[in-house]
């Protein structure tokens, strides 16, 4: 205690003594203290600042910086290439930590996510956009080394509170957006992008916290914010969003047992329905009606298909696909046959004006159209190696009726994120929040996923004295 006071007084020292010298040299140089060149120091002090408190400021500051590069707010393009810098420098002192500390080691997880990072980079080397697709390659490295390295380093060892700052953050954010949508302003940029953190982290991780117990008003609280996400969800009419928030909904309160609550949301959501038929019909056919028209087939013919509206994608997903068979058109790039003129992906912007990417109307299609039917085998095997570790989560859920575990969080908001995917091309496009998000909350997952066999299983874990939010649970490693 002596030790730090007297670091700390050195700290200030110094700092004070400082200050007449800058003073001297702002007046003396005025034309080095710029805006930008002041915005530059300060942004370089406030890196070195989260270097000093790496485990517990890093991860936040990745995931905002992301977020806001991605937002229509006046900021957000202060962010779109400090993002980069972030997730570089977290990625390189996450590793120089690791290998120092030797505590957590790499496993097969991600031994499978080394192959992807080379299959990635043999797609690039063939690709006819070289350059754009190394660069997403280098993208998805960074991004893979970081989830491996420094996301699980912000959870290791301090688990209460990083759940507690996440739940923290997700009401926030939910409170924020509500907020700007209200007024008109649609921070997220388009209704997709709202539907995607509304349905995939925002949902299940507000339910899953108002099942924890931390009091009435902490429950309260979450359950109207857990509302409220999912009206988001509904006003952004993504279909993708309310599957992933529905589904994530229904199985985190089938595995833990928490059939009375499912019960009064499905009796509530038909008490309102029926009330809204009854008092005001004609209101609720011409909302039924528009629901029809503008979620369940996005304004295409109904004899077409709910469907429609991704058949063009799909259809130019397959030909890609058809034409680069076994490698790919290049990692992060879909050549279409066109020049390089045509528009960038709307989730993936780490590209220069040359890139040819489009949509394709499914993560999964995506990855194929990139790296081919040969550098897809370890993405599979990633993805069916993330599912296993969720399925494991809700053999352990079923078995326990135990919310009070760090996995609970993590397996329900990917299992809502792979849902998401398959008809959004955000899984792999690494300049897109919900990406870096989801693989950092992934890579966690592999660290503490519970110890239960598939299909048969056995609660082996014994209950250690944790505080506050996993008071009753212990970590499976």
């Amino acid at each position: 205690m002596t030790e730090r006071i007297s670091k700390g007084f050195l700290i200030g020292a110094a700092i004070i003594c400082s200050l007449p010298l800058l003073f001297l040299f702002a007046y003396s140089r005025p034309g080095y203290f710029s805006v930008t060149n002041v915005g530059a120091l300060l942004a370089f002090e406030s890196l070195i600042g989260a270097i000093c408190l790496y485990r517990r400021v890093f991860f936040p500051i990745i995931v905002l910086s992301f977020l806001g590069a991605g937002s229509n707010l006046p900021a957000g393009g202060m962010w779109m290439a400090g993002r980069w810098v972030a997730l570089g420098v977290g990625a390189a002192v996450g590793l120089f930590i690791m290998l120092k500390e030797r505590e957590d080691g790499f496993g097969q997880f991600h031994l499978l996510a080394t192959f992807c990072i080379l299959a990635a980079l043999v797609s690039a080397a063939v690709s006819h956009y070289q350059s754009l697709a190394f660069l997403k390659a280098l993208s998805l490295f960074l991004l893979f080394l970081y989830a491996s390295t420094g996301a699980r380093l912000a959870v290791a060892h301090r688990e209460n509170r990083f759940f507690e700052g996440l739940l923290l953050g997700v009401e926030i954010v939910v409170g924020f957006m509500a907020g700007f949508y209200a007024v008109g302003i649609e921070a997220l940029g388009n209704p997709n992008s709202l539907g995607a953190v509304m349905g995939v982290v925002a949902v299940p991780i507000l339910l899953w916290g108002a099942l924890l117990d931390d009091g009435s008003f902490a429950r309260r609280r979450r359950l109207v914010l857990y509302v409220l996400a999912m009206y988001l969800t509904f006003h952004s009419h993504s279909r993708a969003g309310l599957a992933a928030a529905f589904v994530s909904s229904v199985v985190l309160c089938l595995a833990l047992r928490q059939y009375k609550l499912l019960g009064r949301g499905v009796v509530a959501l038909i008490i309102i329905v029926t009330s809204s038929a009854i008092f005001n019909p004609d209101a609720f056919s011409k909302f039924v009606s528009t629901l029809n028209d503008s979620v369940l087939y996005k304004g295409h013919d109904p004899g077409l298909g709910v469907f429609a509206s991704r058949q063009s994608p799909w259809e130019g997903a397959m030909q890609s696909i058809h034409r680069h068979f076994w490698f790919g058109s290049g990692f992060g790039t879909t050549d279409n046959g066109q020049d390089a003129s045509d528009k960038l992906d709307k989730y993936s912007d780490l590209a220069t004006p040359e890139g040819v990417t489009s949509e394709n109307g499914s993560s999964y299609l995506s990855i194929l159209s990139w790296v081919g039917v040969l550098g897809v085998f370890p993405f599979a095997l990633l993805l069916l190696s993330v599912i296993a570790k969720i399925l494991r989560t809700l053999v352990w859920m079923v078995r326990t009726r135990n919310p009070n575990h760090p996995a609970v969080p993590l397996a329900m908001v990917l299992l809502a994120g792979i849902l998401h995917a398959g008809f959004e091309d955000w899984l792999f496009a690494v300049g897109y929040y919900l990406c870096v998000f989801h693989w950092c909350l992934a890579f966690m997952l592999a660290d503490y996923v519970p110890s239960a066999e598939l299909p048969r299983f056995s609660h082996r874990w014994t209950p250690k004295p944790m505080r506050r939010l996993f008071g009753a649970a212990a970590l499976s490693r």
